[in-house]
This record gives structure tokens, C-alpha cells and sequence, in this order.
């Protein structure tokens, strides 16, 4: 399960990537961990209340990675990253609701996998997209006290999997369309987007070999 990932590009750059409204969003660039502010791109109207109307500007929004979790949870205090179980009742109506899902962007995210670096730790693999050099993870988001997203998971690809992982998150094609349907369209056809990316596309490095 993917708890760390990077995003280096300003926010000039990820605006020009998603042709999205960045406000006074501050991002530098950097690693995201849970816990910590990131930004993330909205369908624009989660200030709005009724039925939607029109299209809103997509919007460039700083949200803390790691949603509270669900009383029955075990530790109240830690959040929730991701999304495994896209009919759990806890995501269900914010996945229908197309107003909560969200575009996460990104340029690389860490897994851990087999073997031991230098320093006596488990190697840290990298991956990047060939295709795309700031992607877009497929988010939701909710609202409790504090402002919250969670990653979209699915089946490894051949690349995760040699490094024995089991699931990654999910990336959204190259391409613009797959970006509006996953904001705008019904949760029939969002649903399709939840698949690995090529193996292919992916580049991979472990830290330390650069």
C-alpha cells in the first residue's frame, strides 16, 4: 500500500498540466506522506450545495492525505490512505457522487519491496509514468473536522508485482478525457477507470541507484 509519494512541480505547473484554478495554493513542490496537506484537483463545486447545474472550473485545493476513519476501526487516530473496496459503505455515496472524486497529481510514488539497501532497509522502488511527466492519481474526498482524500487502489501491474506487491494506486490515462469522466461523469463509467496502468509506461528505480 503506496504511503509515500512525491509531487515535484509548483503550482504554476500543475495548473498548466490540468488546466485548472490555483488560488493562493503555495505548493513548491515536494513528498506527500499521510498526515500532511497536499493538493488535489476538484470538479469545482464542493463549496456549492443543490443539484448540479453547470459545469464548475476545476480547482486546485490543499487537502490532508487520510481520511478519519469509520468508528469500527481499530485506531481512531490513524487515517485512512486508501480505497480497496470500492462497495464498502464508508466510500460508496462519495464515489457516486461525482462532486467527490477528486484527481491527486503526482510525479513518482515509493514502494517497498524485495531486498536490502545499503543502509539495511527494505529497497525503496520508485515509479514514474514514460507517457506523462505529472499524472494524476484517482482520488475522493471527504468532510469531517479536517479536510481529507484517500488514493483509489486496484490489481498490481507485471512491474509492482515483480517487486511483490499485490495492489497499487490508480493512475488515469494520459489524456484529458479520462480526467473529466473521472470528475464529472456517472460512477457506470469512473468505475472502468479503476484498472492497473501499463507496465510499459512505468519507469522504475530504487533509491540509492541513481
Amino acid at each position: 500500500m503506496t504511503q509515500l509519494y512525491r509531487l515535484d512541480a509548483d503550482a504554476a505547473a500543475i495548473t498548466r498540466a490540468f488546466h485548472c484554478w490555483a488560488g493562493n495554493d503555495p505548493w513548491a513542490g515536494g513528498y506527500v506522506a499521510p498526515g500532511n496537506f497536499a493538493p488535489i484537483i476538484t470538479a469545482g463545486r464542493e463549496f456549492i450545495a443543490g443539484a448540479r447545474t453547470t459545469r464548475g472550473q476545476h480547482r486546485m485545493v490543499p487537502r490532508i492525505w487520510g481520511v478519519p476513519p469509520p468508528p469500527s476501526a481499530g485506531d481512531p487516530t490513524r487515517g485512512v490512505t486508501s480505497v480497496r473496496n470500492v462497495d464498502s459503505p464508508f466510500w460508496i455515496g462519495n464515489l457516486r457522487n461525482s462532486e467527490f472524486r477528486c484527481l491527486v497529481p503526482a510525479t513518482s510514488f515509493m514502494e517497498w519491496g524485495q531486498g536490502i539497501d545499503v543502509e539495511g532497509r527494505r529497497n525503496r522502488h520508485y515509479f514514474a509514468c514514460a507517457d506523462q511527466r505529472i499524472f494524476a492519481f484517482a482520488g475522493v474526498w471527504k468532510d469531517s473536522e479536517v479536510p481529507t482524500f484517500a488514493l483509489l487502489t486496484c490489481k498490481a501491474n507485471e512491474a509492482l508485482r515483480n517487486i511483490g506487491r499485490e495492489t497499487m494506486p490508480v493512475i488515469l490515462p494520459a489524456d484529458r478525457a479520462a480526467q473529466d469522466t473521472w470528475l464529472h461523469a456517472g460512477w457506470d463509467r469512473a468505475a472502468k477507470l479503476i484498472a492497473p496502468y501499463a507496465a510499459e509506461e512505468m519507469l522504475t528505480r530504487i533509491a540509492g541507484e541513481d
